[in-house]
């Protein structure tokens, strides 16, 4: 139960972050461009390795459920309601199923590689239960492994790409309230039923599989939060030197807009 609720935590504060960075640095291209189309352009350059393994991921998932794709793409594009799209990738309309799992694989394939760089490349073992311990010295050294690497500034810049792209976006979410409630519907009957015998079967495996997420979780947001601190800096660099700043007038408006001081 506490690395589900750990894990319910660190998705929260993912997804808030995530949010907050995508807004920021598109507020900060448009101060270095002063144009919305090469703000554009600009915002999305760091996050393309993060596009790329997001499209594919939904290709390759739907290629294992034969599932039928066209047209990736990997250019910044806005749509019809001025929201912004990084990348897309044309699936054709099957049962919930199959379409919530195509929506979902970016996230599971996306922690999945920042989680194989941080144990492989970083060598940083159980990051998420040293996180929960709260141990301070343990989780020090723990994130200190994280600089002890050749061309570490590569890998992370890596792993920012990726976890900044690796949620689902909206259209990656509308097949998932179905699917939700039935999973809801059978933990219930199973819970009445089968007196939790069932439940204590899977727990070990669904244990791990939390605190493999988890831990992937962490080790985005131990190299998100420090991005935070840069793109702060940079927003009032950029806007100290032309004289404008950035507002964002609600959090579904994707596009920045510049107002003088």
């Amino acid at each position: 139960m506490d690395s589900l609720l750990w894990f319910v935590i660190s998705l929260v504060l993912l997804v808030n972050v995530v949010r907050w960075i995508h807004r920021h640095m598109h507020g900060v291209a448009y101060l270095l461009t002063g144009s919305p189309d090469m703000a554009l352009v600009l915002y999305a350059l760091p996050l393309l390795p993060g596009v790329l393994l997001h499209e594919l991921s939904h290709a390759l998932m739907a290629f294992i459920l034969r599932v039928r794709t066209s047209g990736l793409t990997m250019f910044p594009r806005r749509d019809a309601n001025g929201h912004v799209a990084l990348g897309s990738v044309m699936v054709e309309q099957v049962d919930v199923v199959r379409a919530s799992l195509i929506g979902l694989a970016p996230l599971l394939f996306g922690c999945g590689a920042v989680l194989l760089i941080g144990q492989q490349v970083f060598g940083v073992a159980d990051l998420g239960s040293v996180l929960v311990s709260g141990e301070g010295p343990a989780i020090a050294n723990a994130l200190g492994q994280l600089f002890q690497t050749p061309d570490a500034w590569l890998w992370l810049y890596l792993i920012f790409s990726i976890s900044n792209a690796m949620l689902p976006s909206s259209s990656d979410r509308e097949p998932w309230p179905p699917v939700i409630l039935f999973v809801v519907v059978v933990f219930i009957v199973v819970l009445v039923t089968d007196q939790g015998v069932m439940l204590q079967t899977l727990a070990a495996p669904v244990s791990a599989g939390v605190a493999w997420l988890t831990a992937a979780l962490a080790i985005t947001l131990a190299v998100d939060l420090p991005v935070m601190l840069l793109i702060v800096l940079l927003e009032r660099g950029a806007g100290s030197l032309r004289g404008q700043r950035v507002y964002y007038s609600r959090p579904s408006d994707d596009e920045p807009r510049r107002r003088r001081k």
